[in-house]
């Protein structure tokens, strides 16, 4: 079992910060060729030139993926970089609180459409693309591609505050499932990795605003401690990689064994 990604080409979003660029980061020093894929221009300029890469595999694109017309812009630009797509990361998205009793208040319709219908749109065109790069290449037995949505344990538990992403991620979740199933007759596997707290920028924000917050989060995490940017992205390698051939439709959850307790105090990051 090989779990190598030397030589791969994928497209990462939210990779101008957070997890999204750590995942990218990752990739790239792993060997894969990497577009980075944002909408803070500016940004990821500022981190993919911070990346050596006298191969030329670091790429970005800045671009509103909610927007079609984008999506179709992202995947010309890495097939005019690499000539080809084999994995598709979706990392990015957003957490907004919500008024579970304001009719008025937009949070949910606006964390699906960027939490799970970009991500559904851009798995929609990517998956097109790696059938007919199998169908030119006369591939009939092969890996053709995989897929990894980027979720939270915020699917499986209850934050009425944050009712909008929970519904979101609960949503990718089930995306993710319905697609392994639809795509794995053309060879291309679907997964994602749901993570509870990992030291993000956001959580960093949290955890300055909120006294007692670190020590809240350690106590219903059974490992006791939050996790690394790292240790989510070795997760989606695996799942990436050829080495998880046979694992499709899975969720794979990283939290330091936090959703095996009742406690639901603490809003996941």
């Amino acid at each position: 079992m090989t779990l190598s990604i030397q030589g791969k080409t994928a497209i990462i979003t939210g990779a101008a910060n957070g997890i999204g660029l750590a995942i990218a980061r990752h990739f790239v020093d792993r060997g894969a060729r990497v577009m980075f894929a944002d909408r803070d221009e500016a940004r990821l300029a500022d981190e993919c030139g911070e990346i050596p890469d006298e191969a030329g595999h670091v790429r970005y694109f800045a671009g509103d993926l909610r927007e079609k017309l984008t999506v179709a812009n992202l995947l010309s630009a890495t097939l005019d970089a690499f000539d080809r797509i084999d994995v598709l990361v979706n990392a990015s998205r957003q957490i907004l609180p919500t008024d579970p009793l304001d009719p008025s208040d937009g949070s949910v319709q606006t964390l699906l459409d960027q939490n799970m219908f970009t991500a559904l749109r851009l798995s929609q065109a990517v998956a097109n693309r790696m059938i007919q790069q199998a169908e030119t290449a006369g591939d009939e037995d092969g890996p053709v591609g995989s897929i990894v949505n980027i979720s939270s344990i915020a699917a499986r538990r209850t934050h009425p505050d944050l009712m909008g992403y929970s519904i979101s991620c609960a949503a990718l979740d089930q995306a993710t499932r319905s697609l392994a199933v639809a795509l794995a007759p053309h060879r291309i596997r679907v997964n994602g990795v749901a993570f509870g707290s990992v030291m993000s920028a956001s959580l960093k924000e949290s955890l300055n605003d909120t006294d007692g917050l670190r020590q809240e989060i350690r106590q219903c995490t059974p490992l006791g401690r939050i996790a690394s940017a790292r240790e989510v992205t070795h997760a989606v390698q695996f799942l990436a990689s050829d080495g998880a051939g046979f694992v499709t439709g899975q969720v794979l959850t990283v939290d330091g064994g936090r959703t095996l307790l009742d406690n639901v105090t603490v809003a996941a990051h």
